[in-house]
């Protein structure tokens, strides 16, 4: 049997990981009595964590939104700038990343209390991340419904479609997934008796309605093949180029874009990861430095495409040189 400190936040990240546990199924995971599992709880509530116990026959505990920030080590502002960031980061794009993001995201606005889950909507609602190229949604959509897939609980919500209609859904949800700069829930659609994919920024007032499903398996077994094969996903682009300038310039003008790594004296080696090749194009023409391409060849032509366009535009526009402006008399100008 584990020491107390020890068992104690494994008991906490049980908690955390589930919305409701059965008493006698926490106590088998934890290796110990339904009374010994009680004073367990008692502890974690004198550390300033709100567990709610519930008796009869679906008795058991889960932990709820406290009056105050229990003893993470943070502050109020500094458990909103983390909440803020990981909704950031689980819209980053990086691969590996978003996903990890919405499970820690999920845990901490599942223990703030309301007025600073008002704080980080707010935040998150009149701030723009350039990491981000997709629609930004809010911090509470993502929690809602990374929750109802982790405990297997029927959705529903307002969905409008590609065409625009307006349509309402209830669901049984299985797994959020990041592509593309974008967010899908893959779902067994209940009205339409299939499988669909839903993208977060076409969903709203997504609701709980308490009741629990049995998980039905999934075509594949992939969500993120799923929604690749029903979505015109956008491709992302890994554009890598070795730049004749010092890191610490490069860092300064596009470093929030993208990765910049020394490459020896006075040169640079950027990584940015685009669903535009456009958008890498202009970051480089910023720079006003000379650069190499090393990856993806469609790039190059990218970049000729553009570069033709230029020269072009540069054709048309050339003329005979202007006149000399005359002489001012004194005291114009």
């Amino acid at each position: 049997m584990a020491n107390t400190s020890s068992r104690t936040l494994t008991l906490l990240s049980l908690l955390q990981t589930h919305r409701h546990w059965p008493g006698a199924d926490l106590a088998a995971r934890l290796g110990v009595s339904e009374r010994t599992l009680r004073r367990d709880v008692d502890r974690l509530r004198e550390l300033g964590y709100p567990v709610h116990a519930s008796r009869g026959t679906d008795g058991g505990y889960q932990l709820e939104p406290g009056a105050v920030l229990p003893p993470l080590l943070l502050d109020d502002e500094e458990g909103v700038a983390l909440a803020v960031g990981m909704g950031d980061a689980a819209q980053s794009g990086i691969a590996g990343l978003d996903e990890a993001a919405v499970r820690a995201l999920t845990k901490v606005v599942q223990v703030l209390p309301p007025r600073l889950r008002a704080r980080v909507n707010a935040l998150r609602s009149m701030t723009v991340s350039a990491a981000s190229s997709g629609p930004v949604i809010p911090a509470e959509v993502l929690t809602m419904i990374a929750q109802a897939c982790r405990d297997q609980e029927r959705l529903r919500f307002h969905y409008t479609t590609r065409g625009g209609a307006q349509t309402e859904r209830e669901v049984e949800p299985h797994r959020l997934v990041a592509l593309g700069g974008r967010w899908y829930l893959v779902a067994y659609d209940l009205t339409r008796h299939d499988w669909r994919s839903f993208r977060l920024d076409r969903l709203a007032q997504p609701r709980n309605t308490g009741s629990a499903f049995l998980p039905r398996p999934l075509p594949g077994g992939d969500a993120a093949a799923f929604v690749r094969t029903v979505t015109q996903v956008p491709t992302a682009h890994t554009v890598v180029v070795l730049v004749h300038a010092p890191a610490e310039q490069v860092r300064r003008m596009v470093g929030q874009w993208g990765e910049v790594e020394p490459a020896g004296h006075h040169r640079c080696r950027l990584t940015m990861i685009s669903t535009s090749l456009d958008w890498p194009t202009q970051a480089l023409g910023n720079l006003g430095a000379e650069f190499e391409v090393l990856q993806p060849p469609e790039f190059v032509d990218h970049l000729r495409d553009w570069g033709t366009r230029f020269l072009q535009a540069v054709g048309r526009s050339a003329g005979p040189a202007s006149p000399a402006l005359p002489d001012m008399p004194p005291g114009v100008g």
